[in-house]
């Protein structure tokens, strides 16, 4: 399942790449107020996120967050990995998050991991190949398509 901070992660940084082209920092109350993200949560959901490299912050009154990348490099895989951990449903099956499972007696013969080995991979190429970007279209493409404009 996707965390409130990884949901939160993502919808901060649509914020930032609708406003991309115009290289304006955008400050947190106004990412918050938009998103409605508790402020103290985006604080610290901001600074994880430049300190990874997908953001840079500015200072003083005229400051706030751009991206570091354009909006079609930021990928959903490396945004849910930084704010929210696994991608894996179990952690037996888990890349960089890996823990033995307590209830098999070999995860090499489970059939579950097995299953889930799969499932991982299969998500791990749909997020990796999802933008940021991708997710503003989308969005723009269903708000047509429903008449939600």
């Amino acid at each position: 399942m996707l965390s409130k901070k990884s949901k939160y992660a993502v919808k901060a940084l649509m914020s930032l790449a609708k406003r991309f082209e115009e290289k304006t920092p955008l400050k947190i109350s106004t990412i918050s107020e938009e998103q409605h993200i508790p402020r103290k949560f985006l604080e610290a959901i901001l600074v994880e996120l430049r300190n990874n490299g997908l953001l840079y912050s500015r200072m003083g009154a005229n400051g706030g967050y751009l991206l570091a990348k354009h909006p079609n490099e930021l990928f959903l895989s490396q945004v849910i990995r930084i704010s929210g951990g696994p991608i894996a449903m179990l952690p037996c099956v888990s890349l960089n998050f890996y823990e033995p499972c307590e209830e098999c007696e070999n995860e090499k013969t489970c059939g579950l991991s097995d299953v889930m080995r799969e499932v991982r991979e299969a998500t791990i190429a749909i997020l990796s190949k999802t933008s940021i970007q991708d997710l503003i279209e989308r969005e723009d493409t269903l708000s047509s398509k429903f008449d939600l404009n």
